[in-house]
């Protein structure tokens, strides 16, 4: 059954929630449907999207980069830190409680440039709606921001992004191979093969994985895979569908991919185990 068209959230009332030295951490809930869409924009402030429940997808461009798009999935076991000023839109891809952390631009760690997916644990997962609580006391706001904080900057980050070269400045080559490879995630085609449809020599095309994404084209393909099935995990889709969907000729290898990539079996991402 085909998705109905995005609704584009408005910003309008973004002011209402931006964090500053004396609050440097504002917390925003928001219940979305499915399909929900925030167009490009960008803050003077960091922010943290993060959902209790449901999926993401956070596409991020740093300043300065290299890489063009970076297109991040959201499980609510995970989180994209997005750097002040970095130019990001957001689409839902399953019904989230979204939960958006704005940080003021004096308390976000120096070296956190651009995008970075982040592990959420336990107490960070906790932290959260404590912050967002009503009436909170200052000297408990405080606290607990202080608390979140620390969290957040020991927080273990995963790489966990689909990097696509920018359209107007990159090898259009590659960028042909990407898009070929994230229409058909189920094709099982090597390098060379890919390479040769889009006019290019497997070393040529490896080259430029590395000089224009910073990756290889395995560990490449398989944030692609893991983008493609993180989706349909969340839907319900069985795990052995999801394998034979990802290119994979066995549940057994998929899971060992996913286990590994994630830390987690891909079953405790399907809807009875986030229950």
């Amino acid at each position: 059954m085909p998705r109905p068209p995005r609704s584009v959230v408005p910003h309008a009332d973004v002011d209402l929630f931006r964090p500053t030295r004396a609050r440097p951490v504002r917390v925003r809930s928001r219940a979305l449907a499915a399909d929900a869409h925030f167009e490009p924009h960008r803050h003077a402030w960091a922010q943290v999207a993060y959902c209790a429940s449901g999926m993401l997808q956070v596409s991020a461009a740093a300043p300065g980069s290299a890489s063009g798009e970076v297109t991040y999935i959201v499980p609510p076991s995970r989180a994209v830190w997005i750097a002040p000023h970095a130019l990001h839109s957001v689409h839902v891809l399953e019904a989230a409680q979204f939960r958006t952390l704005y940080i003021d631009a004096s308390v976000a760690p120096p070296h956190w440039s651009g995008c970075r997916v982040l592990v959420v644990s336990p107490l960070l997962r906790e932290l959260v709606p404590a912050l967002d609580a009503p009436r909170l006391p200052r000297p408990r706001e405080e606290l607990l921001t202080a608390l979140l904080l620390d969290e957040l900057r020991g927080a273990e980050t995963q790489s966990l992004g689909v990097p696509l070269p920018p359209e107007d400045t990159g090898d259009r080559r590659l960028r042909a191979l990407c898009e070929a490879v994230l229409r058909a995630p189920a094709e099982r085609a090597t390098l060379a093969q890919w390479a040769a449809d889009v006019g290019a020599s497997e070393r040529t095309m490896a080259r430029l994985f590395r000089e224009q994404l910073g990756t290889s084209y395995g560990r490449w393909r398989q944030q692609a895979v893991l983008a493609h099935a993180l989706p349909l995990l969340a839907r319900g889709t069985p795990v052995g569908q999801v394998a034979f969907a990802s290119g994979y000729a066995s549940e057994s290898a998929f899971t060992a991919m996913f286990k590994s990539a994630m830390g987690q079996p891909p079953s405790r991402f399907q809807p009875r185990a986030a229950a």
